[in-house]
C-alpha cells in the first residue's frame, strides 16, 4: 500500500507501477528510466519527499527519463537485486540495464549533478552490497 500523497502522484502523473515480474520487460523498452522504490512510508518519512521529487526529475529531463514505481511487494526482491540498503531509493536503469542509484534525498542542484553522472555511465552490475556502519556481517569461524 502506498502512502495517499504516493498514490495520488501515481494517479495524476500516469506513472506505470510495476513487480519485480514486469520491471524487466517495461525496462528494456524505456531507454533510461527511473524506478522510484519507496519502501514502508510509515517508517521513512522520505518517501512523500520523494514521491514529489520524482515527477519534477522526469519534467527536468525534457522527455530524456522514463518514470515508474515499484509496488510495494516487490520491494525486498528488488532491494537484493540492486543491492540498495535504504529507502527510498531511485534506481537508473538504460534498456533494462543498471546504472546507478540514488538513496538518500538531495538537494534540487546535487539530484542534478548526480542524475547527471549516473547517466553518463555506461550499464553495469549493481555494486556490491553494503552493510551500514555497525552492521558488519559476523566473520566466520575457524
Amino acid at each position: 500500500m502506498f502512502s495517499p500523497l504516493m498514490q495520488s502522484v501515481i494517479e495524476r502523473e500516469k506513472l506505470p507501477v510495476l513487480s519485480a515480474d514486469t520491471l524487466d520487460d517495461f525496462a528494456r523498452e524505456a531507454g533510461d528510466m527511473v524506478l522510484m522504490v519507496g519502501g514502508d512510508w510509515r517508517r521513512h518519512v522520505e518517501v512523500n519527499d520523494l514521491a514529489v521529487i520524482l515527477p519534477e526529475i522526469i519534467k527536468a529531463s525534457n522527455g530524456h527519463l522514463t518514470g515508474a514505481v515499484l509496488e510495494r511487494d516487490s520491494e525486498r526482491k528488488i532491494q537484493t537485486r540492486f543491492r540498495f540498503n535504504r529507502y527510498p531509493v531511485l534506481i537508473f536503469l538504460r534498456n533494462g540495464g543498471y546504472l546507478g542509484h540514488i538513496q538518500k534525498i538531495l538537494d534540487w542542484q546535487d539530484y542534478i549533478t548526480e542524475i547527471n553522472a549516473i547517466l553518463a555511465r555506461e550499464p553495469h552490475d549493481p555494486p556490491p552490497y553494503e552493510f551500514p556502519a555497525g552492521c558488519a556481517p559476523a566473520q566466520a569461524s575457524r
